[in-house]
């Protein structure tokens, strides 16, 4: 029976009508309003309108339709205005991969299954285990004592020595005193300052950041309680969530090897002569436009080097990076979402795509660069087999915990470079201190 059917949906459409009742979404940007819709609980988001990248590869499209309350008979939905390019080798022959460009959201490319399964799980396993953990910061850190293995790598083997009679580790508080094996900080005052454009003038104003202050009422939580906690981590470049920009002062971590081969090799395999070409129907931008840094993409598959990773799920615009132009790429592992990008303002009506598993979307130029974008949805139930079911690799046991993790979440790897190739980061600004 379908769930639209079932006195259960009766119940709970008749209390959001109740709830609905002298509200008005009549003041919504066209951007918000699009967000509100797709974060809609009840009733859920039909994904009529929204774009379907695998709806544009035959062999992608008959295994395109999503399980669940997300199953829909108008998937998968194309745009028409969407052009449809081939990847290239190395050799600079045509690839059997293609990538999307939507013409009116110029220096966007979108790579359907762009990873292999395999590929998919490995970067799962080294985003946990390695990257989720000191010297990497995450977003327990300002409010607990996180031990330096990381709390993946401390879940775990507390899984594989668990007994009977054992009881699970506790994560305390920063307001609680520090235990053997934990590391702390001394917090000091969080201020908050305005996020203006990365570029060399706001270098000049870097200083160490402020630690954020962390909370004196959260409770100690268990492992298995501190892990559906986790939201995020940074690579490579410290990035200050509390003013929206990149701490130069702190020691600037090892760039994960995997992270950086996918990125330098999604870049390298998109043809960027055709993503820009004018005559193709992709939008004028002028030289002005581009900036200092230029009509650089013919040098992308060589310079490209990605020094900093960081998440962000709400409606942004990326303002921070000195490079405004070159390629931010972002991997999706897990659950399918939906992603939403517009215009230079939330008052431009964005697209709504569909982003699966093993897909990679580049944002390229300075309108991309520049444009309002977000994950307002994870669509719930939607993580593909070969990640969620502990049956289909009996040969490795290790997966499990990875598995019934998967199966609820959304790993989301936003890489970007931070500075134009051949830029010379200024004397007073310092990347060696310890914090």
């Amino acid at each position: 029976m379908n769930f639209t059917q079932t006195k259960e949906y009766e119940k709970a459409y008749k209390h959001y009508l109740k709830t609905r009742q002298n509200t008005s979404d009549a003041s919504l940007t066209p951007f918000r309003a699009q967000e509100k819709k797709y974060k809609s609980k009840f009733p859920p988001p039909t994904l009529v309108d929204v774009v379907d990248p695998w709806a544009y590869d035959d062999a992608l499209r008959a295994v395109s339709r999503l399980d669940g309350i997300w199953s829909n008979d108008d998937q998968p939905h194309t745009h028409d205005m969407i052009r449809k390019i081939c990847l290239k080798n190395s050799d600079g022959s045509q690839a059997d991969k293609h990538a999307l460009l939507i013409p009116s959201c110029p220096g966007l490319v979108i790579v359907p299954a762009f990873l292999s399964a395999d590929e998919q799980r490995s970067l799962i396993r080294s985003s946990l285990q390695a990257q989720a953990r000191y010297p990497n910061e995450t977003n327990l850190d300002t409010h607990y004592h996180v031990p330096e293995a990381g709390i993946w790598n401390m879940w775990t083997e507390t899984i594989r020595r668990r007994t009977p009679d054992s009881e699970e580790p506790i994560i305390l508080p920063r307001s609680s005193p520090c235990g053997s094996g934990f590391r702390a900080e001394t917090p000091s005052r969080r201020t908050m300052i305005n996020n203006e454009a990365g570029s060399a003038r706001s270098l000049s104003y870097s200083e160490p950041l402020p630690n954020p202050t962390p909370s004196s009422t959260v409770p100690p939580l268990t492992l298995s309680q501190a892990i559906l906690k986790l939201r995020w981590a940074n690579i490579g470049r410290s990035y200050h969530w509390g003013t929206k920009s990149y701490d130069f002062s702190r020691t600037l971590a090892p760039f994960p090897q995997d992270v950086r081969d996918i990125c330098k090799n999604v870049v390298i395999n998109i043809p960027w002569n055709q993503v820009w070409d004018e005559n193709n129907g992709s939008v004028q931008i002028s030289e002005e436009e581009w900036g200092e840094e230029g009509r650089g993409y013919a040098d992308w598959g060589e310079e490209y080097e990605p020094d900093a990773g960081i998440d962000t799920l709400m409606g942004h615009v990326d303002r921070s990076e000195v490079s405004s132009t070159t390629p931010l790429v972002s991997i999706s592992l897990g659950n399918a979402a939906i992603f939403l990008i517009g215009g230079a303002t939330r008052d431009e009506e964005p697209i709504p795509i569909l982003l699966r598993s093993g897909d990679v979307i580049v944002m390229s130029g300075p309108r991309c660069r520049r444009a309002y974008h977000g994950v307002p949805r994870i669509l719930e139930g939607t993580c593909p087999a070969f990640l969620s079911n502990t049956d289909s690799y009996s040969l490795d046991d290790e997966w499990t915990p990875y598995a019934k993790y998967m199966k609820t979440t959304r790993i989301n790897i936003n890489v970007r470079q931070v500075f134009p190739k051949g830029f010379v980061i200024p004397s007073h600004v310092t990347t060696t201190s310890d914090k």
